[in-house]
């Protein structure tokens, strides 16, 4: 394997896709955007402009909506406790365009409960709605992707790893809905590598960066929608 003021930034803008490039206004702002979460978040295995949340960014800024380079605080391995504590450590000042937060796949692979991650699953979304200025509508989850399909899960129960995916998502869903922040459902997305090889990472357990792309085109389209 979050809010928010509409002003210009002086970050870098992120490049134009050539031939993709449509009519824009060269006035508009440059938008900010922060992604918390784990190895997902942070594209484990991957190239840096693989990674979803920069993909994303690419995608919007060829519509003519500049996201500076996207703030990411996320590491491989980590579960809700330490992304709590990193992100505390950050000592986040700013407040940000859009927020995004995918976590949870490692509590389930070290055997943690559904009510322990939903506790501190809480605490996060609450966090990533006060970086985006207060705004819920600007926050978005992402489900757990299920790593039972990758060819890592071979030999062990992949029913079983599948069903603990969907118990975490429908306790981080539940949560979304609660606090009225957008949801996006990538996990039946990354079922699609059981059957394509081609959307699985070198390493065998994570997602390539043609997988984060059908993750990306979805994100930017909730993110297109907040932004205008």
């Amino acid at each position: 394997m979050v809010f928010f003021l509409f002003l210009a930034t002086k970050k870098e803008e992120i490049p134009m896709i050539p031939g993709n490039q449509t009519a824009q206004d060269t006035t508009v702002s440059n938008f900010t955007y922060l992604a918390l979460g784990d190895s997902y978040t942070i594209g484990e295995s991957v190239p840096e402009e693989h990674r979803f949340p920069v993909q994303t960014a690419r995608l919007l800024a060829a519509k003519g909506i500049h996201i500076a380079a996207p703030r990411i605080i996320a590491k491989t391995g980590w579960t809700t406790d330490e992304l709590e504590t990193a992100v505390n450590e950050a000592a986040i000042t700013d407040t940000f365009s859009v927020v995004t937060l995918l976590i949870g796949v490692n509590n389930q692979y070290r055997g943690r409960s559904v009510a322990e991650y939903k506790t501190e699953f809480t605490r996060l979304l609450k966090q990533a709605i006060q970086f985006a200025g207060g705004h819920s509508d600007r926050v978005i989850v992402l489900s757990i992707p299920d790593w039972g399909v990758v060819p890592f899960a071979e030999g062990r129960d992949r029913q079983q790893i599948g069903d603990e995916i969907d118990a975490f998502n429908a306790a981080n869903k539940a949560v979304a809905k609660k606090f009225r922040v957008h949801y996006l459902d990538i996990t039946p997305d990354s079922r699609e590598a059981a059957g394509d090889p081609g959307l699985v990472a070198s390493d065998g357990l994570h997602y390539s960066g043609k997988e984060m792309a059908i993750w990306a085109g979805k994100l930017a389209g909730i993110m297109e929608a907040i932004l205008q």
